[in-house]
C-alpha cells in the first residue's frame, strides 16, 4: 500500500498538483492505483481519539453496574463519530481534489471531532451533550461547505444531488439541538429519529444521480479504519492488564484474559480481510447496506476492547458486576462482530452450506462461553481461532476440488 492519492493522468477528475485552488469535480470510478491519501490517514487517526474516549467511559459505566445507560450513551456518541467519518470518506472517494481549500476544510472536520472527544466524559457523567453537539456541528458544517463547493462546479442531476446533500446535512443540525434543549428522558427518542433522518439523506440525495465513489478506495478506507479500531482495542486491553498487574499482582488471573483477547482480535482481523470485498461493491444499493452495516462492525470491534478492560477489572475485584456480566462485555460484541462481518462480507464468497454456517455457529458458541466464569474470554478466543482454522481448511478443500474461482472464499 502506498500513501499517494494521485491517480492515473488520464482520469478526468483527478487532482492536478499545479494550482493551490482547483475545481472540485467528480473523480472517475475507474481510476487506477487509487489509494488512501496521507490526509485521509491522518483523519482516521484523529477520529480514533474520540473512539478511545467513548470506550473508556463505556468501561467505567459497565464496571460500575450501569451497563444499560453506558451502552445507550456509547451507541449515541459512536453514531456521531462513525457518521461524520463515513460521510467524509464517501465524499472524498468521489471528489477529493487535494487542493489547499479541500485540505483546510478537512482539517476543520478533524478539529470538530477533537471537540466532540473533549465532550464525551461530560456526556456520560452528566448527560450534557452540549460540547459533543458543538463538535458534531463543526464537522457537519464543514462537510456541507464541501458539497456546496461541488455543486458550484456541477450541473444537471449531479448539481441537484450535491445541493440535496448540503441541504440535508444543514437541516439535520437543527434537529440535533433537541439533545441539548429537550428533557433528558426524551433524548434517546430524539437520537433515534435524527439518526434515521441522517441515514435517509444519502438515499434521497442520490436517488437520481449517484456519486462516483471508487470501489477499491472505499474498501481500503473501511479496512484501514477497521485496523485502527482493532489496534485501539489491543492498546486499551494492554493498558488495563499492565495497570492491574502493577496494582494487584494478579498475573495468573490476567494472562488467560490477555491471551484470549489477542486471539479474538487476531481472528477478527483475519476474518475481515480474507475476502476481496471491493469486487462486491458495484452499486449504491449494495454500498449503502454495506456502509451502514459498518456501524455495527466498528462499534462492536471497539467494544471488544472496552469489554476486555471490564474483564480485567472483574478479575482483580474492582468491577461491581458479576463475572458472567463482565464476560458478556467481551463475548456479546465479539459475537455481534462475527455475525455482521458474515452478513456484509463473508457470505458473498462462501461455497455451500457448511462454509456459510461457520461464522454464525461461531458467534453462537462465543455467546455460550459467557457462562464459563473466569475462562470465558480465553474460551471465546479459542473458539474464534478455531473458526479461522475451520474456514481455512474448508476453503483449501474447495480449491483442491477444482473450484479455483472460489479459492478467494473467506477463511472464516
Amino acid at each position: 500500500m502506498t500513501s499517494s492519492s494521485t491517480p492515473a493522468p488520464a482520469s478526468p477528475g483527478a487532482p492536478q498538483p499545479i494550482r493551490p485552488l482547483r475545481r472540485l469535480t467528480a473523480r472517475g470510478r475507474g481510476e487506477s492505483h487509487r489509494v488512501s491519501s496521507p490526509l485521509e490517514l491522518f483523519f482516521d487517526l484523529c477520529f480514533v481519539v474520540a473512539i478511545a474516549q467513548a470506550g473508556a467511559e463505556l468501561v467505567h459505566a459497565v464496571a460500575a453496574g450501569h451497563a444499560g445507560e453506558g451502552v445507550l450513551n456509547y451507541a449515541m456518541l459512536f453514531f456521531a463519530i462513525w457518521w461524520a467519518w463515513m460521510n467524509f470518506t464517501w465524499f472524498a472517494s468521489a471528489y477529493d481534489n487535494d487542493d489547499v481549500l479541500y485540505r483546510v476544510v478537512t482539517l476543520v472536520q478533524i478539529a470538530g471531532v477533537l471537540v466532540l472527544a473533549a465532550g464525551v466524559s461530560r456526556a456520560f457523567a452528566d448527560h450534557d451533550f452540549a460540547v459533543v453537539l458543538i463538535g458534531y456541528v463543526i464537522m457537519r458544517l464543514a462537510l456541507a461547505s464541501q458539497w456546496l463547493r461541488a455543486a458550484r462546479e456541477a450541473s444537471g442531476a449531479e448539481r441537484t444531488m450535491a445541493l440535496r446533500y448540503a441541504g440535508g446535512v444543514l437541516l439535520c443540525q437543527v434537529g440535533w439541538v433537541g439533545l441539548v434543549v429537550l428533557p433528558e428522558h426524551a433524548r434517546p427518542w430524539v437520537f433515534l429519529v435524527m439518526a434515521i433522518v441522517e441515514l435517509c439523506v444519502p438515499v434521497y440525495a442520490e436517488k437520481d444521480h449517484g456519486t462516483s465513489w471508487h470501489p477499491h478506495h472505499i474498501a481500503e478506507r473501511f479496512g484501514l479504519f477497521t485496523i485502527i479500531v482493532l489496534g485501539e482495542t489491543i492498546s486499551a486491553a494492554t493498558v488495563a492488564v499492565k495497570s492491574a498487574v502493577a496494582e494487584h499482582d494478579a498475573l495468573a488471573e490476567l494472562l488467560p484474559i490477555a491471551a484470549g483477547g489477542l486471539l479474538i482480535v487476531f481472528s477478527a482481523w483475519w476474518i475481515y480481510f480474507v475476502v476481496p470485498i471491493h469486487g462486491h461493491l458495484r452499486s449504491n444499493r449494495q454500498s449503502f447496506l454495506w456502509g451502514y452495516g459498518h456501524y455495527l462492525i466498528f462499534a462492536a470491534a471497539a467494544s471488544i476492547g472496552a469489554g476486555l478492560e471490564v474483564a480485567v477489572e472483574d478479575a482483580v475485584g474492582k468491577a461491581h458486576i458479576s463475572t458472567p456480566a463482565a464476560s458478556a462485555a467481551v463475548t456479546l460484541p465479539t459475537a455481534l462482530y462475527l455475525l455482521t462481518v458474515w452478513a456484509l462480507h463473508s457470505r458473498h464468497f462462501k461455497v455451500g452450506m457448511v462454509q456459510q454456517l461457520v461464522l454464525p455457529v461461531t458467534a453462537l458458541l462465543v455467546m455460550c462461553c459467557t457462562f464459563l466464569g473466569g475462562w470465558a474470554v480465553p474460551a471465546a478466543g479459542l473458539v474464534s481461532a478455531a473458526a479461522v482454522a475451520t474456514g481455512t481448511t474448508l476453503t483449501a478443500r474447495t480449491a483442491r476440488r477444482g473450484r479455483p474461482a472460489d479459492a478467494a472464499a473467506t477463511a472464516s
